[in-house]
């Protein structure tokens, strides 16, 4: 299975490394595929290290303007023009995302793909990694958007949300009839 994760590119603290390399050493070890942003900094870098060290492929999608922060020795590596071609491709290449902790530009992808879900241009499931409760304020959110009518097909059926890796490749296996 080719699983796209949406992440940060900083550099974090152990409460948000330590989460991310266990969910990636899960990743590597069940011989699925990491598709990502292709940075060979920060959280990307951390679970991209752990996939390849669970013996799993790891393939970036970056763009142009960030060439030089791009992971040397992916499995494989695409460059996109811009970031809209670069989230095109990140979901073309997948079958499932994960979207774990990040800033706005975690957030854009997350909700582009969540759109893109609703309006049924993809059927993809999509998994929030809600670690340390970083997500906690945006579920409350989507409950409320969900609750008032604003969102037309149950929260359930366009996100997942995920306390821990274990739960969250759970849930993409059994989504996907894969294990």
């Amino acid at each position: 299975m080719n699983i796209c994760v949406f992440l940060s590119a900083a550099d974090l603290d152990e409460r948000y490394t330590a989460p991310a390399r266990e969910f990636a050493t899960l990743l590597g070890k069940a011989g699925h595929t990491l598709v990502w942003g292709g940075s060979d900094t920060g959280l990307m870098k951390v679970v991209a290290d752990g996939v390849q060290e669970a013996g799993g492929r790891i393939v970036g999608v970056s763009v142009d303007f960030l060439a030089a922060k791009a992971r040397p020795d992916a499995d494989e590596m695409v460059f996109a023009k811009d970031l809209a071609e670069r989230k095109a491709l990140l979901l073309t290449r997948s079958d499932a995302i994960v979207v774990m902790v990040g800033g706005t530009g975690t957030l854009d992808e997350a909700t582009e793909i969540l759109e893109l879900k609703k309006h049924a241009l993809h059927s993809k499931p999509v998994v929030l990694l809600n670690t340390a409760g970083f997500y906690d304020g945006l579920k409350t959110q989507f409950r409320r958007m969900e609750e008032e009518g604003f969102l037309p097909l149950p929260l359930t059926d366009l996100v997942f949300f995920a306390e821990d890796g274990v739960e969250a490749l759970a849930y993409l296996e059994e989504s996907l009839g894969a294990r």
